[in-house]
């Protein structure tokens, strides 16, 4: 079977990208193709299109790992999956090694996250292994007023805080704090909302801590107008007033800057946990010995396991994560256009790339 196929692919970083067609039709016995209806474009792509962090398949590459469509095509043991509408995780394990048969698939040696093992979804179709992908039921995405582009952002920007809320055992009566509230640190305060906790919201633009306020942002705190003192003392308040432990938070760094990171270490409580969701090449520099002072922990959250997708994606189907007022639909023929407005923050939403409009 021949399917003609494009992708939009990156030789070096900062050039621009160039588009190349491909027969998406070759698949193996366990893989699909799948016809992209949108991929949304995250901070980890413009790393490495940016900021030079190394792919792991040497370029040319296409990127895009926030991938939903329709499998067109499929090998002899993924037949089943022809003509479903599915989420490609963004991260795929192989299922097969002994981390995975413990459980720990996020540490597979073998794993393929596409658009770094993998050639990615920036793209009219996408090669991937059948194994963990996401069926997406069509009528309950109509009924929640969802097109099946809208949710590719749930492969990666709302599945990673998923991930990480489960992990740091968020639950009702307890405070949770998100730093950096655009993109993942968006989807994570809702996440975190519907878990039952009270969540405060920590950004330095206030139009983001303010597009969240009715998302589940019970208190938002702009980290540029106090110093570090004055903004953990005003969590302390915030905690004092609702009837919650001034121990025990949860702190989510989802910004991926030294200044977000440098500020939720400085917010460590007593028995406080840390998820570290978003990534820099910047260093910081920490005093470690605070998580021995405080008994705290600190996790960091590499994707999130395929088995999980299904139940990330109920929470936007039953309407308890919204995704539709924080995406933004692009065709995928402006890549380079958006990449560079989405670097220089001229487009304050999740850009999904839509092949063909």
């Amino acid at each position: 079977m021949t399917i003609a196929a494009s992708r939009w692919v990156m030789s070096a970083p900062g050039l621009p990208m160039v588009r190349e067609t491909f027969d998406a039709g070759r698949v193996g016995a366990d893989e699909v193709a799948v016809e992209v209806a949108g991929c949304g474009v995250c901070h980890t792509d413009l790393g490495y299109y940016y900021d030079g962090v190394r792919t792991n398949h040497a370029l040319p590459l296409a990127l895009g790992h926030e991938v939903s469509g329709r499998v067109a095509a499929a090998g002899e043991h993924a037949q089943g999956w022809i003509g479903k509408a599915v989420l490609v995780p963004a991260v795929l394990p192989c299922a097969r090694c002994e981390l995975c048969r413990r459980g720990l698939g996020t540490i597979c040696r073998g794993q393929k996250m596409p658009g770094n093992d993998i050639q990615g979804g920036f793209a009219s179709h996408l090669v991937v292994p059948a194994r963990g992908l996401c069926e997406v039921d069509l009528l309950r995405l109509e009924n929640a007023g969802l097109a099946l582009a809208d949710i590719s952002v749930v492969a990666d920007a709302l599945t990673t805080p998923f991930q990480a809320v489960r992990r740091a055992g968020v639950r009702a009566g307890m405070l949770a704090v998100v730093i950096g509230v655009g993109g993942v640190g968006g989807y994570c305060v809702q996440v975190a909302n519907a878990s039952g906790a009270k969540v405060v919201a920590i950004d330095v633009d206030d139009a983001k801590l303010d597009a969240l306020r009715p998302y589940g942002a019970a208190l938002a705190l702009n980290s540029r107008a106090q110093d570090q003192k004055a903004l953990k003392g005003a969590i302390h308040d915030f905690a004092k007033q609702n009837g919650l432990p001034g121990t025990e938070w949860v702190i989510f760094e989802c910004s991926g800057t030294a200044a977000g990171q440098s500020t939720a270490w400085g917010l460590l409580v007593h028995g406080a946990t840390l998820g570290v969701v978003g990534f820099t090449m910047d260093r910081v520099e920490l005093r470690l010995s605070n998580l021995m002072a405080y008994d705290a922990r600190a996790l960091g959250n590499w994707g999130c396991p395929p088995e999980l997708y299904p139940a990330a994606l109920d929470l936007v189907l039953e309407g308890k994560v919204q995704v539709k007022p924080f995406v933004e639909q692009r065709p995928l023929d402006t890549i380079n256009d958006v990449f560079e407005a989405v670097h220089h923050r001229r487009i304050a939403k999740r850009v999904v790339l839509v092949p063909g409009t």
